[in-house]
């Protein structure tokens, strides 16, 4: 026999037939001898107990069901229409519809959340977000130290204008705010460095009872007519050509000409003074009637080596200079040159070396070593070339049998004829000499068989007598004595 299933307010919800299994609802309903219900009946018990865990929403649902999304880890109810979230708020990116009072919505595409007063969402916060932030943020940022420090950022889509601090700081660069950098105590404006003066037009605008500057001049800058009281000027002020007068020191304009003077009594003096490296006032020079003198003697300078004065002019110089333009020879004046220049005072070179055209006086000392006479030669010959009288010109080196008159010197100390075109030959004294084949210290060198060079097999011709042992076969320069 079939029987109803009534709901909790007497309402008929369905009937079921012997021997069938309703499925009217999300529970299955059996019917009187149906084989195999002790299934469906623990299944129905199990549905209750998950609250129809899943991630679809029940296909048949009663108003007042329960169902667990597990989609969104939200206990859900269903009013009728829809389900709806027992705790916490309605997660959609569109607004939803269906809800009661004191309802919330997360909207998603925005991440704001609204509160349902019955007929309209209302805004909790924040109160701009997505594209940007706007309103006033608790923000927790570090100073130089390290030290955390609780600020609240007035933003304005995205962008701090202020903030409000009850300490002053500076910003580390590891949680800096665009445009501050010092946060004063109070209110900071953006873009306002530590001289007070913002750099924007971000202004207050309004009407204060006080301020620290006007204009940007700091307010201690300007007179105020307070008595005993100093007021201190950092920023220029004009007076009149009839000047400004401090005790009995005159500052003033005497037509185009700017004048200092002391009034005081007479014989007065002005003092210039700075400070020293340890902050005392001190007098460097003064100005008094005899003229401008140094406070001491010996003790300061007038200019410095990198910045000097141009010229200075004196009837008389009384005292030592370490450099001079010219010198003063007769009724003349002499610049030094390093060459051989006409009316100049010769000095030495780089190299040490004094130049001069002509010198005229007795020398106690020369450099070099040998006497040496300049000779015409056919061509250049190379130093130490034992030279004999003949060939086209004056002089050509030496063969088998020649007379030797020289050799070829690499420095001479003694230079004759000097005017004349040629090479100097070494006449006497000590110098290099091409030998060839082994030669010791003390053996006498001759006119070799090789043009121009010596050696110690004897020949009608001496040349010198060595200086120095030198066992190469070959030829080489060797220092002698020359004995020509």
């Amino acid at each position: 026999m079939a029987y109803q299933i009534d709901r909790y307010n007497n309402t008929v919800l369905t009937i079921v037939e012997d021997g069938t299994v309703d499925q009217t609802t999300d529970l299955k309903f059996i019917g009187k001898n149906y084989a195999g219900y002790g299934e469906i009946q623990n299944e129905n018990f199990l549905f209750l107990l998950e609250n129809f865990a899943g991630a679809n929403q029940p296909p048949r649902a009663l108003s007042g069901q329960i169902w667990f999304d597990t989609a969104n880890s939200k206990l859900k109810f269903y009013d009728g229409t829809q389900w709806r979230t027992t705790g916490g708020s309605a997660v959609s990116s569109s607004q939803p519809t269906g809800l009661t009072s004191g309802d919330f919505w997360w909207d998603s595409a925005n991440d704001q959340l609204y509160v349902y007063n019955g007929s309209d969402f209302v805004l909790i916060g924040p109160q701009n977000a997505g594209e940007g932030v706007t309103q006033m943020v608790s923000l927790e940022v570090l100073d130089l130290q390290g030290t955390t420090r609780s600020v609240i950022a007035a933003t304005l889509e995205d962008e701090v204008i202020a903030t409000l601090s009850s300490v002053e700081f500076t910003l580390n660069d590891a949680t800096p705010i665009t445009g501050f950098t010092t946060i004063k105590k109070g209110i900071t404006l953006i873009n306002t460095p530590t001289t007070g003066v913002t750099t924007t037009d971000h202004y207050f605008w309004g009407t204060s009872s006080n301020a620290l500057k006007l204009g940007g001049i700091d307010a201690s800058n300007f007179v105020v007519s307070s008595p005993g009281e100093t007021t201190t000027f950092d920023q220029l002020v004009e007076f009149s050509d009839d000047g400004l007068l401090i005790g009995d020191f005159k500052i003033y304009m005497d037509g185009t000409s700017a004048v200092l003077e002391n009034q005081a009594s007479v014989n007065n003096e002005i003092l210039f003074k700075v400070t020293n490296n340890l902050g005392t006032p001190t007098t460097v020079s003064k100005i008094n009637i005899t003229g401008l003198i140094p406070a001491l003697d010996n003790t300061y300078d007038i200019g410095t080596t990198s910045l000097r004065w141009q010229d200075v002019h004196a009837v008389n110089f009384v005292g030592e200079a370490t450099k001079a333009t010219s010198l003063r020879v007769g009724s003349d004046f002499r610049t030094a040159a390093v060459s051989a220049t006409n009316n100049t005072v010769a000095v030495r070179d780089a190299t040490g070396n004094v130049a001069a055209n002509l010198f005229q006086g007795t020398a106690t000392a020369a450099r070099y070593a040998d006497l040496a006479e300049k000779y015409t030669t056919e061509e250049e010959h190379p130093v130490g070339t034992v030279m004999a009288v003949g060939g086209e010109a004056e002089a050509r080196p030496t063969k088998v049998g020649d007379i030797a008159i020289g050799v070829i010197s690499e420095n001479p100390a003694y230079m004759m004829n000097s005017d004349i075109e040629g090479q100097y030959i070494g006449l006497k004294g000590r110098v290099p000499v091409r030998v060839v084949g082994p030669v010791s210290k003390g053996q006498q060198v001759y006119v070799a068989s090789e043009e121009g060079a010596a050696s110690t097999i004897a020949s009608n011709s001496l040349v010198g007598i060595a200086l120095e042992t030198n066992n190469d076969e070959g030829e080489k320069l060797v220092e002698c004595v020359l004995k020509v």
